[in-house]
């Protein structure tokens, strides 16, 4: 055990072996870190706290600070526990629970790189990676080896689902399905997160059969019963189970499919239609300006009343 004498670690902290300490980090009474902790400069680790093994983590860090509540003591809030194997990179802010008996809890493996904020409640499951800046609020659950891009925000008590890809910028306010990429620019779902399956080893007989319940949630024009009876009645194992579940499970619907946008030559294509009708309707403009209006007077047997134009008079 290496602890910098610029450091400050309580008399009742629970510190394993081979535990790194740098200068001017703080541990409290009350936190426990696991073997082989690593901690760099100004690392703040506070009551409450429990860390797993073999964890990295970077300068500016605070573990355990009180959640973000108006009239909430020190008294009433719970802890934190993190996994194994996680690093917290820079500037990372992790909240404790709001109840006494609950903790906000990080999975194993999970990478969480510089300025990410965690809120209380949160629960974030195994080899979860959090770009820079993105943000959950409170009660915010993300499952396994999901991939949050920076800048994204969650609003409190979304659910990210297992496999989803959210892309950067987003804001989350439904729930994210389990296996699909959320696009950053529009904050809805843009299709399955293939790339993701493929590196997660899923099948070919996996992804066909998300694909199909994709094309049941979006594109069937069921209601929303039919669509989670229709999924439970057929999925009753693996990936079509756990997405029946999480869909029978919601409370803040789920997030919605983003329109389709045209292609690059149906675009052009659809421009110079435009512009065809618009001469069109230009030119039949210019014709109906240019008609002369012509009274013409007759009798009752059809001949003009009108003199001759060579023996009309002009007043």
């Amino acid at each position: 055990m290496q602890i910098h004498p610029l450091a400050f670690v309580g008399p009742n902290a629970k510190i394993g072996r081979d535990v790194q300490i740098g200068p001017f980090c703080v541990v409290e009474d009350g936190a426990t870190l696991g073997d082989g902790c690593v901690l760099e400069a100004r690392v703040s680790i506070n009551k409450g706290v429990v860390i797993g093994k073999t964890k990295h983590i970077f300068e500016g860090a605070v573990i355990g600070g009180l959640p973000q509540c108006v009239g909430l003591s020190e008294e009433d809030c719970g802890g934190v526990i993190i996994g194994d194997g996680c690093v917290i990179r820079e500037n990372v802010t992790i909240h404790r629970s709001m109840r006494v008996e609950d903790s906000t809890v990080v999975g194993n493996d999970c990478m969480l790189m510089t300025n990410v904020h965690i809120a209380h409640d949160c629960r974030i499951a195994d080899e979860v990676i959090m770009a820079s800046n993105a943000m959950l609020a409170g009660h915010v659950s993300v499952g396994r080896r999901a991939f949050v891009s920076g800048a994204a925000g969650a609003h409190q008590f979304v659910r990210i689902g297992a496999f989803a890809m959210v892309g950067g910028q987003a804001h989350l306010v439904r729930d994210v399905p389990p296996f699909v990429t959320v696009d950053g620019l529009s904050s809805q779902v843009v299709g399955l997160n293939t790339v993701g399956l493929r590196r997660a080893g899923f099948s070919n007989a996996d992804v066909r059969l998300l694909k199909a319940i994709y094309r049941v949630i979006y594109k069937s024009g069921l209601n929303w019963r039919e669509i989670v009876e229709k999924i439970e009645r057929e999925h009753t194992e693996g990936v079509g189970l756990e997405m029946a579940r999480f869909l029978a499970t919601t409370t803040r619907g789920i997030t919605a499919e983003r329109a389709v946008l045209p292609t690059v030559g149906e675009a052009r294509e659809a421009a110079r239609e435009a512009d065809k009708a618009e001469k069109a309707n230009a030119k039949q403009d210019a014709l109906d300006d240019s008609e002369s209006i012509q009274l013409r007077v007759v009798d009752e047997n059809g001949a003009s009343l009108l003199p001759p134009p060579s023996k009309r008079r002009v007043v």
